[in-house]
């Protein structure tokens, strides 16, 4: 029997664990004679620790915990930018993911030319770009300073840049981290708008990291707490969050 579309798994790690290598000396004096002697100079610092969990076609969930908890390390790893030393991780669709502010634009380039050099990575044709662009620039509403170098944008107006591209590539997988914190809260309700109607569709599958935590209660069908490095617990919003929240206090 054929499954529903709405219970394909799009996203499935499998007992993942991710190390991340670090200086083990604290000092420069400590690090040069070691280095000498040819002792190891550095140590493993685990991200994630045999984490497993599945994501279907068409939900938004959420992924909440402290701060080095290993929230960014999923999302890099669900956007391909990095691997896991152990473990399986299967992604099914193709994936605009909004997780460092600024990654894949020029800072010498104009906010136009970054449109163009975006939506190319991004996979989106000239052809897509050039009926688009007029809706990217007004999304935005960068209008007056498209033809700038990025470099003289805030943090603001990269964050409303790489948004307004991302939602126009139609990917199936949206992924996006901290950077709606940024900005004024107007444009921030008006990419929530956005994301609802995304929601409303079932066809989009999206990951949200955030600390807001009423924010991913009313926003996400389903949230992974974790912390030290390992899922604590996942499921229901309200009841994942109040966990949280509890365990915080």
């Amino acid at each position: 029997m054929k499954s529903n579309i709405s219970d394909q798994i799009v996203i499935k790690f499998d007992h993942v664990t991710k190390k991340f290598s670090q200086l083990s000396q604290k000092t420069f004096k400590e690090f040069i004679p070691a280095l000498i002697r040819g002792e190891q100079t550095t140590e493993s610092f685990t991200a994630l620790n045999d984490i497993s969990f599945e994501i279907k076609r068409g939900e938004t969930v959420g992924i909440i915990g402290p701060n080095g908890s290993g929230k960014s390390t999923i999302l890099k790893l669900i956007a391909g930018v990095m691997s896991p030393n152990s473990g399986k991780i299967m992604v099914k669709g193709n994936i605009s993911p909004l997780i460092e502010l600024g990654a894949g634009f020029h800072p010498e380039l104009t906010g136009s030319e970054n449109i163009y050099l975006n939506g190319a990575i991004l996979g989106l044709k000239r052809k897509e770009i050039d009926k688009n662009f007029k809706s990217i620039v007004d999304f935005a509403e960068l209008q007056e300073f498209i033809d700038q170098p990025v470099k003289h944008y805030s943090s603001g107006m990269y964050m409303r840049l790489a948004f307004a591209i991302a939602i126009h590539v139609h990917s199936e997988i949206l992924i996006v981290d901290e950077i709606l914190a940024v900005g004024d809260s107007a444009f921030q309700n008006k990419c929530f708008a956005c994301m609802e109607e995304f929601k409303k569709s079932k066809e989009v599958t999206i990951v949200f990291v955030s600390h807001n935590i009423e924010q991913v209660k009313n926003f996400c069908n389903k949230v992974i707490y974790i912390n030290h490095s390992k899922i604590i617990s996942q499921g229901n919003p309200k009841i994942i969050c109040q966990q949280y929240l509890n365990s915080s206090q």
